[in-house]
């Protein structure tokens, strides 16, 4: 099993951004927030992430929270089982730095919601 996250798995068009905020729904686990939608132009998951400089005023802090969102999504990526393919944004909305175990968590609870909304047939 492949663990890397490549250049087709991260969402980086600002149109399919605004197409996530505009038709997409959202789900919460915690502090983090997941807008997602179906992918019309892709043929895999795309993912983004994205924190705010309104928690985190240091750059270094947003950074460091952005890689231990992409890195728990990275080693869990096999676990969402939905054939169609999904558009989703992770967004972090808090002021505490989380650890990696809390993080692992968190996306892990996401992932399960996203496969009970669009089950693989």
């Amino acid at each position: 099993m492949k663990f890397s996250l490549g250049k087709n798995k991260k969402l980086k068009s600002r149109k399919a951004i605004e197409r996530l905020f505009t038709d997409g729904q959202s789900i919460r686990k915690g502090a983090v927030r997941c807008v997602f939608h179906m992918g019309e132009r892709c043929n895999s998951h795309q993912m983004g992430v994205s924190v705010s400089k309104r928690y985190f005023k240091k750059a270094t802090d947003r950074n460091r929270v952005k890689r231990l969102l992409r890195e728990s999504y990275r080693l869990q990526q096999h676990q969402l089982q939905t054939e169609t393919p999904l558009e989703f944004l992770f967004i972090y909305q808090s002021g505490k730095i989380p650890d990696f175990k809390h993080c692992i968590s968190l996306v892990a609870g996401l992932i399960k919601e996203l496969n009970k909304r669009y089950p693989s047939t």
